[in-house]
């Protein structure tokens, strides 16, 4: 079965020459929405991702209406690969049904791929310079060494309840318990 997928940005768009032309292609079934390409959570998509079966075709008028990304339309497409669903864009002349057309996906794949290792490899020399100027990265401590020493003090006493210790210093309960998970123990017994 042919199931299409229409997408239009705003609602003063049409999407009718979309849907005119999934229907000239075939598509027996047609998905419309209006939500902007770079929305995760498309109610119709999912719909339609729902709707297709092991044999059915998910057809685009553009690839751009699938996904504005090119890592979600990859993720997109072998996900129906993987369960055995094929692809086409009417506009780029692309499918997945024939050898050619999984070439372009896989190209389009190691572009994504690379782009990734580009992105980590910057990342990770940005950290070693960072560090090698002596800056420290990540989220600073909740917790000072002098706030956890106040911390134990507090706590030997048994008329300090773990969450009065906890406000004093500012801190939440949970993050209490990770600098000193002993308070744990001691506010059970």
């Amino acid at each position: 079965m042919l199931v299409g997928y229409s997408r239009v940005s705003t609602e003063f768009q049409s999407s009718e020459l979309q849907e005119l032309a999934l229907r000239q292609a075939g598509a027996e079934k047609i998905f419309v929405e209006t939500a902007s390409g770079t929305q995760r959570g498309r109610p119709e998509l999912a719909k339609a991702l729902d709707f297709l079966r092991p044999g059915d075709c998910l057809i685009v008028w553009k690839l751009d209406r699938l996904g504005r990304s090119l890592r979600q339309l990859i993720d997109t497409v072998e996900d129906l690969n993987r369960r055995g669903i094929e692809f086409r864009s009417i506009t780029e002349n692309l499918e997945t049904t024939t050898s050619g057309g999984k070439l372009i996906f896989h190209v389009f794949g190691a572009l994504a791929e690379w782009e990734r290792s580009l992105i980590r490899e910057r990342t990770m020399a940005g950290l070693r310079a960072a560090k090698e100027a002596g800056k420290v990265g990540g989220r600073p401590r909740a917790m000072s060494d002098a706030d956890i020493a106040a911390a134990r003090a507090l706590l030997a006493d048994s008329e300090i309840s773990v969450k009065q210790v906890a406000d004093r210093l500012g801190v939440s309960v949970p993050t209490l318990y990770r600098y000193l998970p002993a308070a744990r123990d001691q506010a059970r017994g």
